[in-house]
């Protein structure tokens, strides 16, 4: 059970990153601290389907990773 887990968690891990990527169109590094100059915009369509997806899997992940933790 441990071992499909621990895949399962590799996936996810996977699946989130990728997603992270795909999120960061333009945001360079200046523009993490507030140095990007604009303003503030809403997500809509894919953009915020991905930023839904993305929190899904980041709670997913937590959720198995503390399952495995507690599983022999």
């Amino acid at each position: 059970m441990k071992p499909i887990l621990l895949i399962i968690n590799i996936v996810l891990s996977i699946a989130i990153v990728a997603l992270i990527v795909l999120q960061g169109k333009g945001a360079g590094l200046g523009s993490a601290w507030g140095g990007g100059g604009e303003m503030y915009q809403s997500r809509r369509g894919v953009e915020k389907f991905t930023m839904n997806l993305t929190y899904i899997l980041i709670f997913l992940f937590f959720l198995l990773s503390i399952t495995n933790f507690f599983i022999q």
